[in-house]
């Protein structure tokens, strides 16, 4: 049985949601993944979220989130732990073969989708009547995980069910974006002293939540700049003033996850030379460049840069956690 202690050093600190890249044909672009997973491992991160929503997961096929996985499992090499999820389904006997699927890929967590468990008009208890059953139908080898992913549509989860988590001993991660600090302090509360660690997704409420006693993050902008939010990670502690102007820039700097996602980050990794195109299947991706999007990306990564550049030691590793 894992100990609490192994958990809470496995799933804290800084976890991307990864992109997916795809080539001018719209398939996935192999080469562009590895320069990827390499840029997330070089800025410090400490885990990777997989087919994920990010990942355009509804949009990929169970052949290709599987194949996906397994190549970036197999390229991180035990580097850091990496959980995926590909929860995409519907019925509920699909769900049961997809989720077992990816738990044969070699990832250390698989994240199920809070509102594939349940209608958006079906009430809470269906929805954890739904996980205990598909918990029960999943390996015991895997760490298990939730994410409240906001499409199609947002479910959040329940205090009954955040509970009822802690208490399985199966769940490990929540992937939080209920984006509300008195909700965060309840989920601390019912969670704590068990192996069930919340990852906010929400900078705005970042630096809060951690000083509440949050665990991670996980969320788009570590597809931006992820060194600084390992910086305000692991030093929020020890150099609290410095850590209240980055968590002020990294708030501020998060309202360009609104310039058409995913694109917007997939400009900022292509300019970075990683992917070869801004190609999304999510949506297109064609009128991005005509757009104010891509100065304005601009603007927020210099910003940044400019204050890095003020505080030289701003990306020096001096963990403290």
């Amino acid at each position: 049985m894992t100990t609490v202690s192994a958990s809470v050093q496995k799933y804290t600190g800084i976890w991307p949601v990864m992109l997916t890249p795809f080539d001018c044909r719209g398939e996935i672009d192999w080469p562009s993944l590895e320069k990827l997973v390499e840029w997330y491992l070089a800025a410090g991160v400490h885990g990777l979220f997989a087919d994920c929503q990010s990942s355009e997961m509804f949009f990929l096929s169970n052949k290709e989130s599987c194949q996906l996985v397994r190549r970036i499992v197999e390229q991180v090499d035990g580097r850091v732990p990496v959980v995926a999820s590909g929860h995409t389904a519907s019925g509920f006997s699909q769900q049961v073969e997809q989720l077992n699927q990816m738990a044969e890929t070699g990832i250390d967590g698989l994240i199920l989708i809070s509102n594939r468990l349940a209608l958006q008009a079906e009430p809470d208890r269906k929805m954890l009547a739904s996980l205990m059953d598909l918990t029960e139908r999943l390996p015991d080898r895997v760490d298990l995980g939730i994410y409240e992913c906001p499409w199609p549509y947002k479910r959040l989860l329940s205090d009954e069910t955040v509970r009822w988590c802690a208490q399985s001993n199966r769940y490990t991660f929540i992937k939080d974006t209920c984006c509300h600090l008195p909700t965060l302090r309840r989920r601390l509360a019912l969670t704590h002293g068990t192996r069930l660690h919340l990852a906010n997704a929400n900078s705005q409420t970042l630096l809060a939540s951690w000083q509440a006693g949050c665990h991670a993050y996980s969320g788009i902008m570590a597809n931006f700049h992820p060194q600084m939010y390992v910086w305000l990670y692991e030093n929020w502690r020890n150099q609290p003033e410095l850590a209240q102007t980055v968590s002020d820039y990294l708030s501020t700097a998060a309202l360009a996850e609104n310039l058409d996602y995913p694109a917007c980050a997939k400009y900022w990794q292509q300019k970075l030379g990683n992917f070869s195109t801004i190609h999304c299947r999510v949506r297109s991706s064609a009128g991005f460049g005509d757009s104010f999007f891509p100065d304005a990306i601009d603007s927020m990564v210099r910003l940044g840069e400019g204050l890095e550049q003020r505080y030289p030691g701003l990306l020096e590793k001096t963990s403290c956690v």
